[in-house]
């Protein structure tokens, strides 16, 4: 018969446990028992439809597998130009030197009325209010003047989600991304019976080396020695017993 220890620690979290969950029953108790023992975690990946021993075991397989994130490259363009060479037609601020092309933005002098009704240079008034002057001007040879040659796109290094597509810009943060969104943690009790989801190749054989009649004799055994079991020890016995027919 297979040796099974009960630490105190073990113990204590087993004792909590009983008297959390009225009336549990030896099954019950004993994967509590192992998801302390061995400190279990399960999560349900819900897109793959399956459950792994903890989402450790499932992250560091998915990373391996290249199945979680991949290095991605994007460019970023630094600045918007305000006028360029396809520009016909600038409205020009006369406190600033503002300008708004009439490609380049959607509602030019829309923006340039708002810009001089709020621009902190502009301090002529009229009726108390800021006066709304501006320039305008189709001049190709002004419109040149305010042509700024556009700085060279920043190349970057960002992470894509394999699952979502989504960018991050760290691991870490599509990992993090991936915990919230897309696992649900679940308890061991949970996973023997279920037949909604199909368990991972090794913790499912973990949980039937476990789930052995020996292993639940031993740990049956174990706990007949400890006074805080003996009120449930009856009822163990007996599930035990039926459990062995």
């Amino acid at each position: 018969m297979a040796n099974v220890v009960i630490s105190d620690n073990l113990k204590e979290e087993v004792v909590k446990f009983l008297k959390k969950i009225k009336k549990a029953d030896l099954i019950t108790t004993y994967l509590y028992f192992l998801e302390k023992k061995f400190n279990i975690k399960p999560v349900l990946f819900a897109r793959e439809k399956t459950i792994y021993q903890s989402q450790e075991d499932l992250i560091q397989r998915l990373e391996k597998e290249g199945k979680l994130w991949r290095e991605t490259e994007i460019k970023i363009q630094v600045g918007q130009q305000s006028v360029n060479d396809q520009t016909q037609k600038i409205y020009i601020c006369p406190f600033t030197g503002k300008v708004f092309g009439d490609n380049t933005h959607p509602n030019p002098q829309d923006a340039i009325y708002d810009w001089v009704s709020k621009c902190p240079e502009n301090t002529e008034r009229a009726g108390g209010l800021r006066v709304k002057r501006f320039f305008v001007s189709e001049d190709p040879e002004v419109i040149k003047n305010y042509i700024v040659k556009r700085k060279e796109p920043i190349t970057k290094i960002v992470f894509s989600s394999v699952v979502t597509g989504k960018l991050f810009n760290s691991k870490q943060a599509v990992i993090e991304d991936f915990i919230k969104n897309q696992l649900k943690p679940l308890e061991l009790v949970e996973v023997p019976n279920q037949n909604r989801y199909q368990i991972e190749e090794h913790f499912l054989s973990f949980i039937q080396t476990q789930l052995d009649e020996s292993k639940i004799s031993s740990f049956v055994e174990a706990a007949s020695k400890i006074e805080e079991f003996a009120p449930y020890m009856d009822q163990w016995l007996e599930d035990a017993s039926e459990n062995e027919g």
